[in-house]
Order: structure tokens, then C-alpha cells, then sequence
């Protein structure tokens, strides 16, 4: 796997033992699966966002906390060209093997943050679409390509120039639609 998945995977592990939980117990406390957790400790896996906003608030930190390991105080300033490394999440991949989402963190290191911005990289579904919830609230604005996010019973098809926002806690899925698309995201997760 990535060296940023075993970061993020090291980053789990350095908390939950700095917290003195056990895997299960912070499989319990998240609400995410034992094997999960573990599987995401070892770089196993590639990690979904909803999972880790879970496991973020399973520790008591920010989603931040778990994708950057540095605070910067004032702003945080990100020149084109110059999003850094992505961060891979699984999407829709049911085995959690592949990256189907590519994300830039655009406020890398900023400390204290309440949102969490990214420049995302979205390909097609393949296989069955599962939707995923988790607390806070997202705006996606597409950059380009066509995406379509299912929201609870409903589906949104979304162009270049359009924009949603919505509630996270409804069960959601976004994805692209013939190729791939990028969208702007901000993504709202209380700590």
C-alpha cells in the first residue's frame, strides 16, 4: 500500500494507544468494524471518509489530525499546482483495496480547523453503490465532468458550474458520471 495510507494508518494507531484503547474498544467507540480498524493500522486497506471521520471522533480529534501531522497558525495558503500528495480513499470499492477518490487537502496543517477543503478526483462506480453517512454537513462544487450523488432516496446529477450542499448524516454516495470528474469539496465534521 501508499506510504500515505500507512501514515494515516500510523496516526490511528499512535492515538488509540496514546488513549489506552484497545482495537475494540475503539471499534466500539466509533462504530466502525474490530477488523477495520486493525486493517487500516496496517495499511491494509485503503480508508473511506466516513470511517475515518468516525474514527476521528472515536479519539477525540479532527479528521485533520488523522490526514496531517503538523499545525500551522495563520492561514493556510496553497498555490496552484501545489496541493501536495494525495490522499486515496476507497469510494466505492466494497473491498476497500482501491482508490476511487483521489483528495488534496487544500488547508494542509492549518491548525484549529472546522472544515476540511479538498480538491477530489472522482472516477465511476463499478460494482454495487453502498451509501455511507456520518455527521456534519458537505458542499461540492464540480470543477469538471459529470458526477451524481445519491442522497438518501434521491439522485442528483451535477455538471461543471453546479453545486450542492448537503446534510452528511443522510446516507450519501458521489461519484462520476462517463470519465472521470474533479470537484471542490468542503466537508464539515464537528469534533
Amino acid at each position: 500500500m501508499s506510504s500515505e495510507i500507512n501514515l494515516i494508518g500510523s496516526r490511528i494507531r499512535q492515538l488509540r494507544e496514546q488513549r489506552e484503547f484497545s482495537i475494540e474498544a475503539l471499534a466500539k467507540q466509533s462504530g466502525c468494524s474490530p477488523e477495520m480498524v486493525a486493517g487500516l493500522e496496517a495499511g491494509e486497506l485503503v480508508p473511506s471518509l466516513t470511517p475515518l471521520l468516525r474514527l476521528a471522533r472515536g479519539l477525540g480529534v479532527r479528521l485533520g489530525t488523522l490526514l496531517d501531522d503538523q499545525s500551522l497558525e495563520g492561514p493556510a495558503v496553497v498555490r496552484k499546482g501545489e496541493q501536495g500528495r494525495a490522499i486515496h480513499f476507497s469510494g466505492n470499492d466494497p473491498s476497500r483495496k482501491r482508490s476511487t477518490l483521489d483528495f488534496y487537502p487544500l488547508a494542509p496543517q492549518k491548525a484549529a480547523r472546522n472544515m476540511e477543503p479538498f480538491l477530489i478526483q472522482v472516477r465511476p462506480a463499478t460494482g454495487e453503490i453502498t451509501l455511507n453517512n456520518h455527521e456534519g454537513e458537505e458542499f461540492i462544487y464540480v470543477l469538471s465532468g459529470r458526477i451524481e450523488i445519491r442522497y438518501g432516496q434521491e439522485s442528483y446529477q451535477l455538471e461543471a458550474g453546479d453545486s450542492i450542499y448537503y446534510e452528511s448524516a443522510v446516507p450519501h454516495h458521489v461519484h462520476a458520471l462517463d470519465g472521470d470528474a474533479q470537484i471542490l469539496a468542503v466537508v464539515y465534521a464537528p469534533a
